[in-house]
């Protein structure tokens, strides 16, 4: 009996024994597998962790190699928001003129053109054969728009255009309460003006001079307030369309560092349809127009589009010691004007 008890006793030691065995064992291969899976989820994530680095890194070399080639700003110039007809490029896909001439212009011709500067800093010359000064009221068509006295002078050609926009302005509105109030200015008439206090400028320092210049009045016909041009309600239209027909705000706000005059809504410069529509479209005075065609020469023209219409435009420096020679297109109509400054801006209409 004692020894069939310890034979038993032995016997369930020894089982006893192997289950303990087994029980460690699979302890142990269920924290090998655990850490496996730790280890192999942490390598998962570093990898895929890389990859959308890599893929982000991709995305953004791609999305500034894009910006890169497809610039949105022409001419490093902003636009306005306004959606317009009127379109300027750069250099880089311009059509330009295939073959030019040289035309010789004196020295005297820098004084003289469309787009001559007239401002506190240079002063207007009076060249001969410059402008065509012409009585308002024996050109005009009063059922579209008034003057307010018979001696107020505009250029011929300058008269026509206005004629044209204020033709178009009656036919939108049927309103004729539109007068021109200030027009062409001699020297003696602004040196009068200069010592009686009335204007800061001394004669030779007007814009009036040009005879490109004029002021504007609204004189309803009905007696009630009268005032000076502002783009308000039917009158919007002129400040909305005058750059189709060559006309710019001579002294728009925020420009006034650059004038020298403060800001003013009735006064108005013709400066020709292409050159119009660039500086209202770039939110420009004529001072800031003036230095920016200099950027530009007959080989890279600037390229502005009015409608149906495209012309190149572009500076030549004048020679200081006596005649230039200005290049100029063989077989397309082009005009050559001044700035006053130091050289002239050729217009070429390329189609």
């Amino acid at each position: 009996m004692n020894n069939g008890n310890k034979r038993r006793e032995k016997h369930r030691n020894v089982s006893s024994k192997k289950y303990k065995v087994r029980y460690d064992r699979i302890v142990a291969a269920v924290l090998v597998l655990a850490v496996i899976i730790v280890v192999l989820t942490s390598c998962i994530k570093s990898i895929s962790g890389s990859k959308k680095k890599n893929d982000d890194s991709k995305s953004s070399q791609t999305s500034t190699e894009a910006s890169t080639d497809n610039p949105t700003i022409i001419d490093n110039l902003t636009t306005s928001d306004q959606t317009s007809s009127i379109l300027s490029s750069s250099t880089n896909n311009v059509t330009t003129v295939s073959a030019f001439s040289s035309e010789v212009h004196p020295a005297e011709d820098v004084n003289r053109g469309d787009l001559i500067l007239v401002n506190s800093e240079h002063e207007y010359k009076f060249p001969e054969q410059d402008t065509e000064p012409l009585t308002l009221y024996d050109h005009i068509n009063t059922d579209h728009y008034q003057y307010k006295d018979w001696i107020i002078k505009l250029d011929s050609n300058v008269i026509d255009h206005l004629n044209s926009l204020m033709e178009a302005f009656y036919k939108e509105t049927s309103n004729k309460n539109i007068n021109i109030i200030e027009g062409y200015r001699t020297l003696e008439e602004q040196n009068n003006r200069y010592y009686s206090g009335d204007s800061p400028f001394m004669g030779g320092f007007s814009d009036y001079h040009t005879a490109r210049s004029f002021d504007m009045g609204i004189f309803p016909e009905d007696g009630s307030s009268a005032g000076y041009y502002s783009p308000i309600d039917d009158y919007a239209f002129i400040d909305e369309h005058s750059a189709e027909y060559g006309f710019i705000v001579r002294f728009p706000e925020g420009k006034e560092n650059l004038t020298g005059i403060q800001a003013r809504t009735q006064t108005y410069r013709y400066v020709g349809v292409p050159h119009a529509a660039y500086i209202k479209e770039n939110n420009l005075c004529l001072e800031e127009y003036i230095e920016k065609i200099k950027e530009y020469n007959n080989t890279a023209p600037l390229e502005i589009k009015t409608g149906e219409k495209i012309y190149n435009v572009y500076f030549v420096p004048a020679n200081t010691s006596g005649d230039t020679d200005v290049p100029v297109p063989t077989d397309k109509s082009y005009t050559v004007s001044g700035n006053n400054v130091d050289g002239f801006i050729v217009t070429v209409e390329m189609n």
